[in-house]
């Protein structure tokens, strides 16, 4: 028996119990209208254009400005929570995806991805990711409204350009910094779309990827029929609409199923995750009291106190520190298994990934409840109405300290487990399975502690 058999014995992306959303007859029929998904899109455009006026000529304090609540205190805490949740369905609706279908149909010239996009375009989002976090804080972007529109500005220039240049949504797939930490944490999602094997096997026009006259072609190069994860399904619902077999089904899942088999491990994805483990750990210490102290010392040791350059060191050490102990796992497990240290790194990052999901809720939760109020007071400070001595958090610091050890520990669970599904997917003749696990387990445990004692202590509001 082939490896891929053995795998969907184990794993079977549809039993026959499994719900399937689209056996909804309302539910389908939405999907396969033309106000699926523009129904969400006009209103999310309408919002973003906004956002993007008001942070360019509303207030210029943070505090007062609506366009930076709505940002950085409403949606980006959010985010990550509509990925676990419903996976990359945020880039259906998302308006730099949505200007990008606009720009390719009234002057795309619709040429091939380069090639070089294909093949270094995850690395191309890792180091945007680390660029845009590391300028924010450099640069003060989040504290300055002027500063998040001139980042999203910049980021609406990419799509122009891209739309104009390159066919369907290239920007999505191998440019945008949020689809590479979309497509990582929509893996642990609960929920998956795929094609009827039995239906697919038989069908001779590929309508799903190609289109035709109900709908276009997947936006994210993706065959349903062959797609290993949902890691680039944005559901759209094109291929709903142009499947001629009634093949594709949406379901939900167990969390973190999407990661139990890695077909084909990528480590610039395994990178990505440990990379993300560390911008939490930083954004976690800059807020903290700790950091005054650590910032004096590190002045001290280099001799400077330009910020530039401690802030750096500091990032750059963050996010060394899980790459490194990530290697150093895989090194030791490597050594039971026989497998190398970058086929383990590039395998077992994956199990990182929700242990990423659950640091990055817990951190933005902290600006949601904590600042989450400044959304309304900034909304109705655009009508002139200025609230006495409001207060800015929905809960205490307690309640916000508590939910954030729960998501660490579910994240933990998760981890773990995934370490131990994907040691298990993979067994070798000597029966090494433990042995090769143990590391893994100890890694995500160590991660979890380290966050822990991070959201432990009291944490300072950055708005």
């Amino acid at each position: 028996m082939s490896n891929a058999d053995k795998k969907s014995q184990e794993c079977p992306s549809f039993p026959i119990e499994e719900t399937d959303f689209l056996k909804n007859k309302f539910l389908k029929k939405f999907i396969k209208s033309k106000w699926y998904p523009l129904v969400f899109q006009i209103p999310t455009a309408i919002v973003f254009t906004f956002i993007i006026v008001e942070l360019l000529a509303g207030p210029s304090s943070p505090h007062d400005n609506f366009g930076t609540a709505m940002t950085w205190i409403l949606w980006w805490p959010i985010i990550p929570i509509i990925f676990l949740l419903f996976g990359r369905f945020w880039c259906a609706v998302c308006p730099f995806g949505t200007l990008n279908d606009v720009i390719q149909k009234y002057v795309g010239s619709n040429k091939p991805v380069p090639k070089f996009l294909k093949k270094y375009g995850i690395w191309i989002i890792d180091a945007t990711f680390i660029l845009i976090t590391w300028s924010d804080h450099v640069f003060g972007i989040v504290e300055s409204p002027r500063g998040s529109a001139v980042v999203l500005l910049l980021i609406t220039t990419g799509v122009v350009v891209s739309g104009a240049l390159w066919e369907r949504r290239t920007w999505c797939r191998y440019l945008c910094f949020l689809g590479g930490v979309s497509g990582n944490y929509s893996r642990a999602g609960m929920l998956e779309l795929k094609g009827t094997p039995e239906k697919c096997s038989k069908c001779k026009v590929a309508a799903c990827y190609n289109g035709n006259e109900k709908a276009p072609g997947c936006p994210m190069f993706e065959f349903p029929r062959t797609m290993e994860s949902v890691a680039n399904c944005n559901l759209c619902g094109h291929c709903v609409k142009s499947c001629p077999n009634d093949s594709i089904r949406i379901a939900p899942r167990i969390p973190t199923k999407g990661l139990w088999f890695i077909g084909r491990a990528k480590i610039e994805e395994s990178f990505l995750a440990a990379v993300i483990m560390g911008i939490v750990f930083v954004q976690n210490i800059t807020m903290i009291d700790i950091w005054d102290g650590m910032l004096s010392k590190l002045e001290a040791m280099v001799g400077t106190d330009n910020y530039f350059v401690t802030f750096t060191i500091t990032f750059i050490i963050a996010m060394s520190i899980p790459i490194a102990m990530l290697a150093l796992t895989g090194y030791i497990a490597g050594n039971f298994k026989k497998e190398s240290l970058v086929k383990n790194f590039a395998r077992f990052g994956y199990s990182i990934i929700p242990l990423d999901v659950a640091g990055h809720i817990a951190h933005n939760l902290f600006h949601l409840l904590a600042e989450g109020k400044s959304i309304f007071y900034t909304a109705i400070g655009l009508f002139g109405i200025e609230p006495a001595n409001p207060s800015m958090a929905i809960v205490d610091n307690m309640t916000i300290q508590v939910l954030q050890y729960i998501l660490i520990a579910f994240g933990t669970i998760g981890s773990v487990y995934t370490a131990y599904r994907l040691t298990k997917s993979n067994p070798d003749k000597e029966n090494n399975t433990l042995r090769t696990f143990i590391p893994f387990a100890v890694l995500m445990i160590v991660f979890a502690v380290i966050n822990i004692y991070l959201f432990s202590v009291p944490m300072e509001m950055r708005m």
